[in-house]
């Protein structure tokens, strides 16, 4: 916190000596006041014109940038709808392969079920006509 008190104490000390020497400078000037008002004016005009030359390279600059961003992210937005894309794709695949073997092992289980329906009307079958045919030899 001192060291930026006395940096800022050591700033106003310089702005004031370089205050200083501008009116020493204008009072010992060898030209007279209207001369030194006309090349004060004159350097004003100057700035003036070279400050408005820096703001306007700077507004195109900013320009400039500001279309590279949003070319950027133009590009960048380009790039995830080409991702989300392919991973909407991959996803519809992994739908598709998962929903066709599901159908394939229902299939498979109907068949299962089936065939177990045989077998246990068979057995039905076989165990009814073994039932006559006992029934039908013991009455006889």
């Amino acid at each position: 916190m001192a060291e930026s008190e006395s940096s800022i104490s050591g700033f106003g000390w310089f702005l004031a000596g370089l205050g200083v020497g501008a009116l020493v400078g204008v009072l010992y000037a060898p030209k007279s006041g209207a001369e030194t008002r006309n090349d004060i004016a004159a350097g004003a005009s100057e700035a003036r014109d070279k400050a408005n030359v820096l703001a306007q390279q700077g507004k195109e600059r900013a320009a400039d940038l500001a279309a590279q961003a949003q070319a950027h992210a133009q590009a960048l937005t380009e790039q995830g709808k080409q991702q989300v894309g392919e991973y909407v794709d991959k996803g519809k695949e992994y739908y598709e392969k998962g929903r066709s073997q599901f159908n394939e092992y229902v299939e498979k289980g109907k068949g299962i079920v089936q065939e177990q329906q045989d077998k246990v009307a068979a057995a039905i079958d076989a165990g009814k006509d073994a039932y006559t045919t006992t029934t039908s030899d013991s009455h006889s």
